[in-house]
């Protein structure tokens, strides 16, 4: 019994929801969205990482003849993600949708630029691949590459810079 009725009349795919979830962890994006036909399911993560203070942490209390009881493990702290230099951000050619940077048409072939290189508007600069689709990238502006600021095979999400062009 995958599809499940909410009382909007709306037939929710909970295996799929389940399947974009885990899609989510294992590429460590926060939100991912498919559309089909006139439904659609968004699914997002909110990731909020409270740094507590050592002195904070309790330790188990230890009493002669007592064993702690066993702790849930706690999970490790996710370090923030490192900020792009605010310079390149501003010249900064922005990613249009959420999924996977490529910087080549194929493994095998030629980068579509190099640092240095000139672009014009409407030139290809990567590919991002959304739900197995490759979605080509365009330059919405022309300049030289001084700045690339994705690895090819690297998670992007919406608005997240791709290169640098002054």
């Amino acid at each position: 019994m995958a599809d499940k009725k909410n009382p909007d009349g709306i037939r929710i795919d909970s295996a799929q929801v389940r399947e974009l979830a885990e899609l989510l962890n294992e590429t460590a994006l926060t939100e991912i969205e498919i559309e089909d036909g006139n439904r659609s399911i968004r699914v997002t993560r909110q990731q909020t990482v409270a740094a507590q203070p050592a002195m904070m942490q309790a330790a188990p209390a230890m009493t002669a003849g007592h064993t702690p009881a066993p702790q849930a493990a706690s999970p490790a702290p996710v370090a923030a993600p490192e900020a792009p230099a605010a310079a390149s951000n501003a010249n900064a050619i922005l990613s249009p949708m959420v999924g996977t940077a490529y910087l080549s048409p194929s493994p095998d072939a030629a980068p579509f630029i190099k640092l240095g290189d000139t672009v014009k508007k409407g030139d290809e600069i990567l590919i991002v691949e959304a739900m197995k689709v490759m979605n080509p990238i365009l330059a919405d502006r022309g300049g030289k590459v001084v700045e690339i600021l994705v690895e090819n095979g690297q998670p992007v999400e919406f608005d997240q810079p791709l290169i640098a062009v002054e």
